[in-house]
């Protein structure tokens, strides 16, 4: 898929009435942020020194991410652009760049109702900072944002979609916001009971409830992926690891339910790759980035699960 067909699938969207019931949960202008702001980290998988800069952006041109050390190759973050979700989500261009594990940044971003970014980066992963999401919103805090006076594109989904893989799905079904509902169990092995959480993005404070839920992991998966060569840049620094019933970070659990806050975390990035807000309700079930990516193929392959409309 190429920049230009990309940007124009989320520059020309069919235009719809207003539905009343929703409009006052729809956040009405486009978004960018107000300044530049720069960071810098270690990626969590190549172990890497990555420098990270967001600049503001013109209206209707979407969240681009530049690869400075590629010679300016650029890649839309749209999930047409995916091409791989295993760890981690993964966005590439026509021309084989890619950046990898966006789904963090993107999650703050939509979080921040942030439609439109230009961010330079010299590398091909996004630093994975403390593991969570909230060194990014501090950063975006920093910059500050802007109301751009042109109408964001919503996609409100008209019928449930679900797909599956053996005991794991995802769903999208019609409602009248923006809600996220995650079911998470350790897939039985950890001692831990099942966790729930429910998220209304446009209602409830993702810097309070959600963004400093860290990535996490079992010692006996991290030893395997260490041993492999794998991971190279995660540490008790920036993921949350349990033995057993035990945490090994010293800091303990920041919520007491921290996993599966950070998987709504990452459906909410992950969504945010649709090109525009989704309204409608997310269900999953032991799920994760390829899950979300499929669901939103599947939503995108069906033209009577969805309407767009210009807000």
């Amino acid at each position: 898929m190429s920049l230009q067909h990309a940007s124009s699938l989320m520059t020309q969207p069919q235009v719809c009435p207003l539905v009343p019931q929703v409009e006052p949960h729809i956040r009405h202008y486009q978004k960018t942020i107000a300044k530049a702001v720069s960071c810098k980290g270690i990626g969590v998988h190549s172990g890497s020194h990555v420098a990270l800069t967001l600049y503001p952006a013109v209206s209707g041109s979407g969240i681009i991410f530049i690869r400075t050390d590629l010679g300016g190759e650029e890649i839309l973050a749209h999930w047409q652009a995916v091409v791989d979700t295993r760890q981690c989500t993964t966005i590439g261009n026509s021309q084989g760049a890619t950046v990898s594990t966006v789904e963090h940044l993107m999650a703050t971003l939509a979080a921040n109702g942030i439609d439109n970014l230009r961010i330079e980066i010299d590398g091909p992963e996004l630093p994975i900072m403390d593991g969570s999401a909230k060194p990014f919103m501090d950063l975006v805090e920093a910059a500050g944002i802007r109301e751009q006076r042109v109408s964001r594109r919503v996609i409100r989904v008209l019928k449930a979609i679900t797909v599956k893989e053996e005991d794991r799905k995802a769903s999208l079904s019609p409602a009248f916001d923006c809600e996220i509902e995650v079911d998470f169990d350790f897939a039985g092995r950890l001692p831990h009971p099942a966790q729930n959480y429910v998220f209304s993005p446009l209602e409830e404070d993702f810097a309070e409830n959600i963004a400093s839920a860290r990535t996490f992991g079992l010692l006996e998966d991290a030893e395997k992926i260490w041993a492999a060569g794998l991971a190279k840049g995660a540490s008790l620094d920036n993921t949350l690891v349990f033995d057993g019933e035990k945490v090994l970070n010293e800091d303990g659990l920041r919520y007491e339910d921290e996993c599966v806050r950070h998987k709504v975390l990452d459906v909410l990035g992950d969504l945010h790759l649709a090109g525009g807000l989704i309204l409608g309700k997310f269900h999953g079930v032991r799920t994760g980035h390829g899950l979300h990516i499929k669901l939103l193929k599947a939503l995108f392959a069906d033209p009577s699960a969805y309407v767009i409309e210009s807000r």
